[in-house]
């Protein structure tokens, strides 16, 4: 078994990190549209934290709204944010540990793909986005691929050669609430008959 952030950053070396954006492009838009509508409605900047950001295709997209006054992205992978950084913009990416890191401004919006799973302890992210990653009214959004009832899924561990968290869509759910968060929601995103869909959670911060 490797760590998640070396099976990564090797995948940014083989240029895997196209694959992934385009594979996940389809579920990322709508949280986005979930998630940005909701700026809209409000009419007032938002600042916009990506975590697990890859080459920093999302943070790339979200920065081109005009009500976003900042977007940043974090990654474990440092060829990751080599590959974000050389794209432009390289104060809005940091290679940190993304389960240690101390963010210096709070943000509107937080943004998760395909990164929670990877963590033996996610609750512990989820809680510290909500008491100090997040603005009050600010809205955490997390796409998951990797859970219980997408059977699909079930042997990526395996493929990977990664520890991966597989728990229930409840058990990802009632984390939210657990986290203090409000006015939590999920859905499945992408969703097919081939293919059981992202699963989405979000909550807003009081």
């Amino acid at each position: 078994m490797y760590k998640a952030t070396e099976v990564f950053g090797k995948w940014a070396e083989e240029g895997k990190d196209v694959g992934m954006e385009e594979g996940h492009a389809a579920s990322v838009s709508e949280m986005l549209d979930f998630a940005i509508k909701e700026r809209e409605e409000i009419k007032k900047k938002y600042s916009f934290l990506d975590i697990g950001c890859g080459n920093g295709w999302v943070v790339r997209r979200v920065k081109t709204d005009p009500l976003c006054s900042i977007a940043l992205g974090i990654d474990g992978a440092e060829q990751m944010i080599a590959k974000a950084k050389a794209k432009g913009n390289e104060n809005q990416y940091l290679h940190t540990d993304i389960r240690t890191y101390k963010p210096s401004i709070k943000f509107d919006l937080v943004h998760s793909m395909e990164v929670m799973y990877y963590l033996n302890d996610p609750f512990s992210l989820i809680k510290k986005v909500e008491e100090s990653w997040l603005k009050q009214n600010g809205r955490l959004i997390i796409g998951i691929d990797l859970y219980y009832e997408n059977k699909n899924s079930h042997t990526w561990e395996e493929k990977v050669e990664t520890p991966m968290l597989m728990l229930k869509e409840s058990e990802w759910i009632d984390m939210l609430h657990q986290a203090g968060l409000v006015k939590v929601e999920n859905w499945r995103a992408n969703q097919s008959k081939q293919w059981a869909g992202t699963l989405v959670l979000t909550g807003k911060k009081t």
